[in-house]
């Protein structure tokens, strides 16, 4: 039996799904991008200490993104999203205790399974239901656009808690009255998270018929759709180009810090500079996904990596310093918005590269797979070169590599708009 999507769905749904979608990921991700070096000191960790939960996330993560969709076929996507935001929160409650490294590589492991394996399918088939048969792009377009203002506002809200509890100037804080403040910060974003778990639970209806998990249900992964998938050009293409946009995304990551120990912004000052660029997420998303309709997905893809590279090789030169701030903000700036540009679209692609509706779900999971493993290794990168080398030439290597993997993401989407427009499998 078909879920049935041609009912019209409230507006509120999308809403609720958008403030969903990005809550279960704050903790794992969104507050150690905002307030990266006082995470480290906070735990005590090096850099290299927590790639390593990054990593322990990512593995977690890849085997959940193959079977968490048979989960989302046989429960309701309310249900599951609501069990995995509580159980998220629950996992940040624990983390407000500050858990030595070891038990803080089983919390980021907890996560990797309750964010991805619990929520990751549910979430994309509620977004697909709420969207229907005529606005799959309207809903997947809000979808990321609101998520990145749902992280802005997290941030915000994050950034206001800490500078709430720290009473005096920052600089003039020790270690002990930071983490003070960090606990709190980090509290309040976990009740915040159960009490979203506890809204979609209750709130988050889909006119839909619930699908039985029957035999037709329990062929969707099967080894002859992955065969199907393996045939087409445009899936591999795709496989690099996520993996080289996400791996930007990820870098994303390090602005903060970039802007504490090289242009020598204070803590409160470096928060803020990753909330606004989190604030241009929606923007940039809904600005580019209008152009792209008119166009082609893949052609600003291309336009993103060609940013992603030139920005990252503007900081892997080293030109940077806390006497060009101007450059600095011009420079994360531009790096957002071909980040953001490649992020909103590439699944946009699927129907450029005429990749059939029917075999979708496993082309989603079987570009995941390797699309999203810088989540396993970015962080061990970063961390190694951070930790080893001085914070300046540190940052200079880590974006080398980053103008690398810029390169190879354009070349790719570069040959996925020349094989669109050939319409050749």
């Amino acid at each position: 039996m078909e879920t049935k999507t041609t009912q019209k769905q409230p507006l509120y749904v999308i809403l609720l799904l958008i403030l969903a979608a990005e809550a279960v990921f704050i903790l794992p991700f969104v507050l150690p991008r905002i307030f990266r070096t006082t995470y480290l000191e906070s735990f005590d960790v090096t850099q290299t200490d927590l790639g390593s939960c990054g990593s322990v996330y990512g593995i977690i993560a890849l085997i959940s993104y193959l079977f968490g969709g048979p989960l989302a076929d046989r429960f309701r996507p309310n249900v599951l999203m609501s069990v995995a935001l509580i159980l998220t929160g629950l996992g940040g409650l624990y983390l407000a205790t500050y858990p030595n490294l070891y038990n803080l590589h089983i919390l980021f492991g907890f996560w990797g399974f309750t964010t991805i394996f619990l929520f990751w399918a549910a979430m994309i088939k509620a977004t697909r239901i709420w969207g229907g048969t005529n606005k799959q792009g309207i809903a997947f377009g809000f979808l990321d656009g609101g998520r990145g203002l749902v992280a802005a506002l997290f941030g915000s809200a994050g950034v206001l808690i800490f500078s709430f509890f720290i009473t005096k100037d920052i600089e003039l804080t020790s270690i002990t009255e930071r983490r003070i403040a960090f606990k709190e910060v980090i509290t309040y974003t976990s009740y915040a998270v159960i009490a979203v778990g506890i809204i979609v639970l209750f709130f988050l209806k889909l006119n839909f018929e619930k699908p039985e998990f029957s035999e037709s249900t329990a062929k969707l992964i099967t080894i002859e759709n992955f065969k199907l998938v393996m045939k087409f050009k445009a899936v591999w293409l795709l496989m690099i180009i996520i993996l080289c946009a996400y791996y930007g995304y990820k870098m994303t990551n390090l602005f903060t810090q970039y802007a504490e120990q090289v242009i020598l912004y204070n803590k409160i000052e470096a928060a803020k500079v990753g909330t606004y660029l989190l604030y241009m997420r929606p923007i940039i998303g809904v600005i580019i996904g209008l152009l792209a309709d008119r166009t082609k997905a893949s052609l600003w893809i291309i336009i993103g990596f060609l940013l992603m590279a030139l920005t990252s090789l503007v900081f892997a030169l080293g030109i940077m310093s806390d006497s060009t701030p101007l450059l600095f903000i011009l420079s994360i700036g531009t790096m957002a918005i071909g980040v953001y540009s490649a992020r909103v679209l590439y699944f946009a692609t699927l129907e450029e590269a005429k990749i059939p509706l029917a075999v979708t779900g496993t082309a989603v999971g079987f570009i995941s797979v390797v699309g999203y493993t810088p989540d396993i290794f970015t962080g061990l990168i970063n961390g190694y070169f951070l930790d080893k080398y001085n914070e300046v030439i540190g940052h200079q290597i880590a974006f080398g590599i980053m103008f690398v993997f810029a390169l190879i993401g354009f070349i790719a989407s570069y040959k996925l708009y020349r094989h669109s427009k050939s319409s050749i499998v």
